[in-house]
């Protein structure tokens, strides 16, 4: 029994193993399908079926929206509505204090990339436009790092479309608002109040020691954005649009599957209210797709290596090794621990640790009568908090985008944010417990 659970885990460790390694994700679900599949009997086209499967599977349609996430995002930039409405709120506020600043480059970064459902992306977008503005008020680039990427990842928890959301209520069965006011919101609270504070203290040691250069600075009085009628026109398309397609979805609760709607209306509308033609779009849309087709090929891959594991045993496994824990300890120890092997022990792209998170632990969840309002929790903080607690490619990215080299303040907003965030889990799984 001991040699068959044992199996049954090798192909999650492949995975878990090689993820770490510099073969990348492709690389490692494909070893993780080739041993599942030896352990579970498959053959080689029971694999090329399974792959073929993977394209018309959930996980499938969430890398398409990713690209079409992407290609949207391509054609605000080349229309020029990002900067617009960058612009109509910087000029709103007037930036005359480092705590306004503060508040501008979270808000913006949280509205951008809930838009455009990529943070590296809607970052990359904001840095040069914000980045004179803030150096004015004497920011340093170290603060900008951890504004930037506390602030930024909290967009991606609170789009209605972004393909975490998307994923966690299809996983859940939540509602949009459900998922909001249960996990959307309060981590998102969390993770805004944490990185205002030690944005501030990373600004008061770091002050007269970095910052931006000369000409940053200098530019910060020269920055007059005055959109031509076409751009501003196509602002208000944008936005007019996309209001009304996510109202209409929400109402008609089109969940996951009106995602494809809003973001082709959307970037239709928007293109030609610029005076784009449809193969300018289309060539833009696939444009912006392009750097992340690797990422659609690595959930069509993860379909059938979940499916083969969960044929190998994996989960079983699983569960057969932590059933004598999660009876000792209950739920609030059950979901503890769940979100803690989420962020340290599955690396991967997000929607992906979410989903193996959900197939390894759901069964003990319903096991246990946890509530999916609280389940959805653990899904978040296990799948989002990896990248705050491991120095790896998003906390790099932002890093790079404020063209700060301090990792040592990242990490600590980092490591604050996982300490809360899973605290908040404890909660409200004590407060189930008391229910």
């Amino acid at each position: 029994m001991e040699n068959s659970v044992l199996l049954g885990l090798v192909p999650l460790g492949i995975y878990i193993i090689f993820c770490f390694t510099r073969y990348g994700q492709i690389v490692a679900v494909s070893l993780g399908i080739l041993a599942a599949s030896l352990i579970g009997g498959h053959s080689l086209m029971d694999v090329a079926a399974g792959i073929r499967g993977g394209l018309g599977s959930f996980l499938g349609y969430i890398g398409l929206i990713i690209l079409l996430g992407a290609g949207l995002g391509e054609v605000l930039k080349r229309t020029q509505v990002v900067n617009d409405l960058v612009s109509m709120v910087t000029g709103k506020l007037n930036v005359n204090s480092q705590k306004r600043a503060f508040f501008v480059v979270m808000f913006c970064s949280v509205i951008i990339v809930s838009l455009l459902g990529t943070m590296a992306g809607g970052n990359a977008i904001l840095a040069p436009i914000l980045i004179p503005i803030v150096a004015s008020v004497r920011i340093t680039p170290n603060t900008m790092g951890v504004l930037f990427h506390g602030a930024g990842a909290t967009g991606l928890f609170l789009g209605p479309f972004t393909p975490p959301v998307v994923a966690l209520m299809e996983f859940t069965g939540l509602s949009y608002p459900q998922y909001l006011v249960n996990a959307g919101i309060p981590i998102s609270v969390i993770m805004w109040i944490v990185t205002f504070f030690w944005a501030g203290y990373v600004q008061r040691v770091t002050e007269g020691k970095k910052h931006y250069s000369e000409e940053e600075v200098t530019a910060a009085g020269k920055i007059e954005w005055t959109p031509t009628a076409t751009v501003r026109r196509a602002t208000i398309v944008f936005l007019v649009s996309m209001i009304s397609l996510v109202g209409y979805g929400i109402a008609i609760e089109g969940g996951s599957t009106f995602v494809l709607a809003i973001m082709l209306g959307t970037a239709l509308l928007t293109g030609f209210a610029a005076r784009l033609n449809m193969t300018e779009i289309v060539d833009t849309i696939f444009e912006g797709s392009k750097r992340l087709i690797w990422l659609f090929f690595f959930f069509v891959l993860l379909d059938p290596f979940v499916n083969f594991m969960s044929d190998a045993g994996t989960f079983e496994a699983l569960a057969t090794l932590l059933k004598p824990y999660v009876e000792n300890g209950g739920p609030v120890a059950f979901l503890a621990f769940s979100t803690l092997v989420g962020v340290f022990g599955i690396p991967g792209a997000a929607v992906a640790q979410a989903e193996v998170i959900n197939k390894m632990f759901l069964p003990l969840a319903q096991t246990l009568n946890i509530p999916m309002t609280i389940w959805v929790v653990v899904l978040l903080v296990g799948s989002q908090m990896t990248s705050f607690a491991i120095p790896e490619g998003d906390m790099q990215g932002q890093m790079g985008l404020a063209q700060s080299d301090d990792l040592k303040a990242m990490l600590c907003n980092g490591w604050i944010i996982v300490v809360f965030t899973v605290i908040y889990v404890i909660v409200r799984a004590m407060m189930l417990g008391t229910a």
